[in-house]
């Protein structure tokens, strides 16, 4: 996808449709699935399984060709958007399987519509294809898909007797069944409820399993409509959905799909350092941080086999860095996201925080421009209008 033209990327209005396609985004974080974190403190909502679908798509599918794996990658981060208007449908629930295909379709003339035209098709050909299940990169994006709740129904602690027979179920007789003709090592791994299968595909949905606790990190951004702060595992979605929708913003020579491995991974380490919000560091704080986030990743990414885990590692390393064009633009949208979210919330945590213009500027707004500077001179006068400084 990264050889395919970038659209104009001077045009405001073209660049303010993105905008508003990623903040319609947003709502993704409000609907509820069946599925519950492995604690089970609560149920997982869309955008949260979106994350995971697409992590688990590296680690379960890291040795297709990377083109094959771009395209998987960016099926399951746009997959469920449709959910949006036409809400989730649990697996074992009974459901009049038309009406919900046309209330998808509609969905997504919709949501796609947002954006300019020429992109807008692009991506809705995307979802088309994922729907449609027949190329190869949409049946291994749909396996995947089919696979999350199983393993977070297998992994669970405490286990739910109910979830784990749907899981069996699916895996027998439903959709699920999928795995054993595209990932056969992975459906046998589920089918014996973890117990059995070769120690790598143990690592890897051992990795995802631990995964999970990221749902539990909490941001100080709030979701757009200020009902409640984001979490980290829905961040990293919205991030990877920035990645696709603003990639012709990006310099000539950064190759977006390594930006959305980056950002798929880049909070990982928060399940043990926890999220340090920008505005309330200091010097001596930053470096305590850096040490409690190394730390996290020696022992998060040592989870997977050797050497997958030290080709993750490096793209943490490397957006850590922020040393090449990849990291810097991947570290851009990282610091764009949040400014949005208070934008469309009216500066809620900016105000709870007492943060002005000039601090934005400097923590925010002087990484952004380090990559696109369109980018910061689109917001900086919305959000000097917003703190009102």
């Amino acid at each position: 996808m990264d050889a395919e033209p970038r659209w104009p990327v001077d045009d405001p209005a073209a660049l303010e449709a993105r905008i508003t396609f990623l903040t319609e985004a947003d709502r993704l974080k409000g609907v509820i699935r069946a599925s519950t974190l492995l604690d089970q403190s609560r149920q997982e909502n869309v955008a949260e399984h979106c994350w995971q679908a697409a992590l688990a798509a590296l680690v379960w599918l890291g040795d297709l060709p990377p083109d094959e794996l771009d395209r998987i990658l960016a099926m399951l981060i746009l997959h469920d958007l449709v959910e949006i208007d036409a809400g989730d449908q649990p697996i074992n629930e009974p459901h009049d399987a038309v009406a919900l295909e046309r209330a998808e379709r509609s969905a997504a003339d919709r949501i796609y519509g947002l954006l300019p035209a020429p992109q807008g098709a692009q991506l809705r050909g995307i979802w088309d294809e994922f729907e449609a299940r027949q190329s190869r990169p949409a049946r291994l994006a749909k396996s995947v898909d089919y696979a999350l709740p199983v393993l977070q129904s297998f992994a669970a602690n405490p286990l739910r007797p109910d979830h784990v027979a749907v899981g069996q179920q699916n895996l027998r007789q439903g959709r699920a069944r999928l795995l054993a003709e595209t990932l056969p090592e992975l459906h046998e791994h589920l089918l014996s409820g973890l117990t059995l299968g070769a120690e790598a595909i143990t690592a890897r949905c051992a990795f995802l399993a631990e995964a999970d606790q990221l749902k539990r990190i909490d941001r100080a951004t709030t979701l757009c409509d200020g009902s409640r702060q984001e979490n980290s595992a829905e961040h990293s979605w919205h991030l990877a959905l920035y990645a696709l929708a603003l990639a012709d913003h990006a310099p000539i020579d950064v190759s977006i799909f390594r930006v959305i491995r980056m950002l798929l991974l880049h909070d990982l380490v928060e399940i043990d350092a926890g999220d340090a919000p920008i505005y309330a560091q200091t010097e001596a704080s930053q470096k305590e941080i850096a040490q409690a986030e190394l730390a996290a990743a020696d022992r998060i990414f040592g989870i997977l086999p050797a050497s997958e885990g030290a080709a993750l590692r490096a793209l943490w390393d490397e957006f850590e860095a922020a040393e090449t064009a990849d990291a810097r633009f991947a570290k851009a949208l990282d610091r764009f996201q949040p400014p949005i979210q208070n934008l469309a919330s009216g500066g809620l945590s900016w105000k709870r925080n007492g943060v002005g213009f000039d601090m934005i500027e400097a923590r925010v707004g002087a990484t952004i421009r380090r990559s696109v500077p369109l980018l910061w001179q689109h917001i900086a006068p919305r959000i000097r209008a917003v703190t009102g400084i």
